[in-house]
């Protein structure tokens, strides 16, 4: 019987212009992730941007990826998106941004 885990999946404070994985599911046969909700912080006192995607099986990022790609955060602002997405073992959540005054939250479920 799978085991359902409500939990912080993945946490990033990002580098600047570089974009980094924060979440991979994990590679058991059978394991699956539904993330909620992903939060882009914006620690900064300019405007920055962002991007997210979601890479079947940790493949090289593609276009076809992206949930969103160069979306502005204004300074000091926090922006949830509540997606559901679901993902498979192996499947990576990554994120870049401008600047390195943004953070990544991803938070959800977990079933193994």
């Amino acid at each position: 019987m799978a085991t359902t885990t409500y939990k912080i999946l993945g946490q990033l404070a990002a580098a600047s212009a570089t974009s980094e994985a924060f979440y991979t599911v994990g590679t058991a046969t059978g394991t699956q992730a539904v993330v909620s909700t992903i939060t882009v912080c914006n620690r900064g006192t300019v405007s920055a941007t962002y991007r997210i995607a979601v890479r079947p099986d940790g493949t090289a990022v593609a276009n076809s990826h992206y949930i969103a790609y160069d979306s502005t955060i204004p300074a000091n602002d926090t922006i949830a998106l509540t997606l559901g997405i679901t993902m498979d073992k192996s499947d990576v959540l990554s994120s870049y941004a401008s600047n390195a005054n943004l953070t990544f939250n991803a938070f959800g479920a977990e079933i193994v």
